[in-house]
This record gives structure tokens, sequence and C-alpha cells, in this order.
């Protein structure tokens, strides 16, 4: 393989948000071409008007930013195959359209919308093809002068591929290996439809060859068009261009059967989308993964394991690992079951190896969304630090280190309150005095005279820790309590618990 002719693309449309498995198929092709020095390019697939969503295109674009997953050539940045949107590509079509009728690999049809639903109503499991076309409205069915009046008076039309009688047409997949399919089960596909728009199955061939794609890289569900995309490339005299392609398994569902949807992420409680996504027409939300909490390290990685591995027990792997050491030949032909658990250890992985300061701008916006002001940096990363190996989602930042920068509102009452006593209020009163006293504001220093003075005053150890934790932080979590007070610092400390005791003996 030739390393700087490599060429690949994703070619989405923009008919909504982005499901992760269409995060995965631009992850793959992204990594391969990296592998081989090679060009990513992202191609709008926007040729079905109908179906076409405002925003979408824009969505998508961000997606692949927010992963890193930038590419080479598109209608962003440009590039020398553009315009990279099939929309604006619209009059290339008709003329390989029309070649393909002069050579009579395929045909005009007339068939109203109303006609053809006619058909599927009296015929089961009608298919517009060698069965039935005869019968119908078409080039090959209707005489000659009559099939050019239509024309010439401009009459709505289709141009449909006409399939082969009898042949078998197959193709080498790099996942699948040799893969065959019988013509006589493929019924005579739409090329251009009445609108002068292609269907995809003519602009994903035409725009593969006129952008020199070297490797077509799309899900399975795919495959079931594959022989009229092969039958294309062979009819338009391209053959010897046509991309090495390879179908990628399906994402199934956390129980194994099926493709997982967005209404099994409805069902189950976790997103499905990249980054979340409202429709335009009805204002529904769908909830990504970024808005959740995941890194997109993390996203990228647990994307990059579902399906593919390198051969070792390695599971956290950077981009640039990545594209080091992705091969086609390990992703697995078998669909890959979808975890949320996992997903979420990935996550947790990802923040604990991350640095504070990589991970300073995610806490702020965090905070700031909470109406907290974060002023001192500094002070910030430490906090991080200390709390980031007990968050397993960004959002958790708030839960594990809002209190460092905000007295809490609430304290769990139900934790102290049933084994409160007045020796405890005051043991509390004494300690404030202690701690007015200290000098030394030291994590162990601290521990070391709250332990004497519990000593001193017969309390055990877990008489007082939890209720000091509270006091502090407003519940039973975050990390050691003597740094947090560290952190804190002395006038802070001192008055949160002056501020707890008011609320526990009330």
């Amino acid at each position: 393989m030739s390393d700087n002719k490599v060429r690949v693309r994703f070619a989405p449309s923009p008919t909504g948000g982005l499901h992760l498995g269409g995060v995965r198929t631009v992850l793959f092709n992204y990594l391969f071409a990296k592998k081989h020095n090679g060009t990513f390019v992202l191609r709008i697939e926007d040729t079905d008007q109908n179906r076409y969503v405002e925003g979408a295109e824009e969505y998508i674009i961000n997606c692949l930013k927010w992963c890193g997953l930038n590419p080479d050539e598109s209608p962003v940045v440009g590039g020398p195959f553009a315009p990279y949107r099939q929309s604006e590509r619209k009059a290339l079509y008709r003329e390989y359209a029309e070649k393909l009728v002069r050579q009579g690999h395929a045909y005009y049809a007339f068939d109203t919308p109303e006609e053809l639903e006619q058909q599927r109503k009296d015929i089961p499991n009608f298919q517009y093809g060698m069965a039935y076309r005869d019968g119908l409205r078409n080039s090959l069915a209707l005489p000659e002068h009559e099939v050019e009046q239509l024309l010439n008076a401009g009459t709505p039309h289709v141009i449909r591929i006409k399939m082969p009688e009898d042949e078998t047409v197959h193709f080498n997949d790099m996942i699948r290996g040799d893969v065959t399919f019988e013509t006589n089960t493929v019924d005579d596909k739409v090329l251009l439809k009445a609108d002068g728009m292609p269907t995809y199955h003519l602009a994903v061939v035409v725009d593969d060859y006129l952008m020199q794609i070297t490797h077509a890289f799309r899900g399975e569900e795919w495959l079931p068009s594959a022989p009229v995309h092969l039958l294309l490339w062979e009819y338009l005299g391209w053959k010897a261009n046509m991309p090495q392609w390879a179908h990628l398994p399906l994402i199934l569902k956390p129980d194994g059967h099926g493709k997982l949807s967005k209404r099994d992420g409805s069902r189950l409680g976790f997103p499905v989308y990249a980054m979340n996504w409202t429709d335009a027409k009805t204002g529904e939300l769908t909830p990504g993964f970024r808005e959740l909490g995941f890194l997109p390290e993390a996203f990228v990685n647990l994307l990059a394991v579902l399906g593919w591995n390198d051969g070792t027990d390695q599971e956290i792997f950077t981009l640039e690992e990545l594209s080091q050491k992705f091969s086609m030949d390990r992703v697995s032909k078998a669909g890959a079951k979808f975890d949320f658990e996992k997903a979420k250890w990935f996550n947790a992985e990802w923040i604990k190896r991350s640095s504070a300061e990589d991970l300073q701008d995610y806490v702020k916006a965090i905070f700031t969304a909470k109406g907290i002001t974060v002023s001192d940096d500094a002070s910030l990363l430490k906090v991080i630090d200390l709390v980031k190996d007990r968050c397993v989602l960004l959002t958790d930042f708030y839960d594990q280190a809002s209190y460092f920068f905000a007295q809490p509102e609430n304290y769990d009452l139900n934790a102290v309150k049933p084994k409160w006593t007045d020796a405890k209020t005051e043991l509390f009163h004494t300690f404030v005095t202690q701690l007015q006293e200290t000098q030394n504001w030291d994590a162990a220093e601290l521990e070391t005279s709250f332990k004497a003075l519990l000593t001193e005053k017969g309390f055990k150890i877990g008489d007082a820790m939890l209720p000091f934790r509270v006091m502090l932080v407003g519940g039973k979590f975050g990390p050691h309590v003597f740094d947090i007070a560290v952190m804190l610092g002395k006038e802070e400390t001192i008055a949160r618990v002056k501020k707890a005791l008011a609320a526990f003996t009330a």
C-alpha cells in the first residue's frame, strides 16, 4: 500500500444527531488515514431534502471537533475536490445516470407514488425489479415514442438501475473476506430522483470515484446495498478504481440482541449520541456523552475498543497510540455489546490520568453553570488533584469539590443528629478554641491535636470524625477531612464548624 495515496471518507446525512456508531465509523476512518499518512475527508450527503434537518451539519462538524477527529478536507476547510456537499454537486450526477440509461444498465420510470403504493397493496413484498418491471410505467415496458413524449413533456420520473438476471457479484471485504450476492434478490434501486437529486447509491459511487477514495469503511447495515454499488462501479467503467471496502460490525444493545438505538438509550438511561441534540422540528432533546460529563479522550477510547483490539490486554489508548496501532485485520466481524458501566470506567480512568491543568476548564465550566465563581486558579488545581480519583463523570466534580468554594447549604443531619449529644456540642466548642490557637495549619498536626482532644474528652475517633466531615462538606463524602480543612484555611474551617453546630443543635 502506498502510504501517500490513502484517502478515506466519512459521509453522513445531516438528518439528526450523531449516534456513537457513526462516531466509531469516523474514528476507524481517521485512524486508518493517520496510520498510513493519508487523507481523511468529510463529505455531507444531503441529497435527501425531505429528511434534511436544519443545524445537523454544523452539529456533525462540532461532534468531530469535540472528539479531536478533524478532517483534512470538508465543507468547512475545503480541499482539491470541493464542493464537499452533495447538494452543491447536483449537476454532476444526471450525466452519469443518463450514461447508464444509454448503456442499457438503467432506465426511466414514470410511475407515480400513488401507483407504486397500489402495487404494494396488491402484491405482498412487492419489489420494483425483474419480476414486475415489464408491467410498470417505465422505458423498458413502454414504446419508445411514448417514452420520448413523456420526457419531452417534462413528466416527473426517476432513473433506476436495471439489475441483471441470474448473476453473482462478489467483492473482498477487509473484515469479512469474500462476500457474494445473487442479483435476482436485489430490486432496481432508484439512482436519480424526480427532483434531479441522486440517491445515496449513485452519489456515493460517483463521489468516491471523483474524490479518489481508496478505502470505504461503513456500517454493516450497508451490506445489502453493496451489489448495486459494485455494478455501478463496473457499468461506469471504474472498477479498477473501486475502493477497498470494509463493513464494520454493529454496536449492539447491552443484552446483545439487536442494534443499539436512541430508544434503547432512553429506556436504559444512557446516551447514544456524542453530544446533546435538539430536534429543530419537535424541540425534543436527546442527551449526549459530552454533556453527561465524558472526556472526549475517554469517549474516543471506549469506541475504539468496541469491535477492535490490538491483540494485547491494553484498554487505555491515547489517540496517538490508536493511530499507530490500528489495523483493519484486528476489527471483529461480530457485533460489539455496548456496556455503559464499562464506558463510565473508561471515563473515570481518563479523569485519574488527566492533569489538574487538563481538567481545569471543564471543572470551571461546571461550577459556573451551577453559580459558583472560582477566582483562585491555584486553589482549584489543588482541589482537582485532591478529588479527581473520586470522580467518574466530569459532573461529579461539583458534588466532590464545590464545597471548597461555597459553604454547604444543607447538612446530612440523618448522619449526625441521632447520635448527637450535649457532650459533643461541648467537644466541638473546645475544638473551635483549639483551632483558633493553632499556629501551624498542617493536616498531620491538625489530626494529631484533634485525636488528642478526643482522648482527653473520652470520645472514640468515629464519634467525632464523621460530624466534623459533615460540618465542612455537608455530607459523608470527600477526601481526607484534614486535607479539606487545610484547603479551606483556618478562618473558613472555624466558620463552618460554628455554622454547623447551630444546625446540629437546633
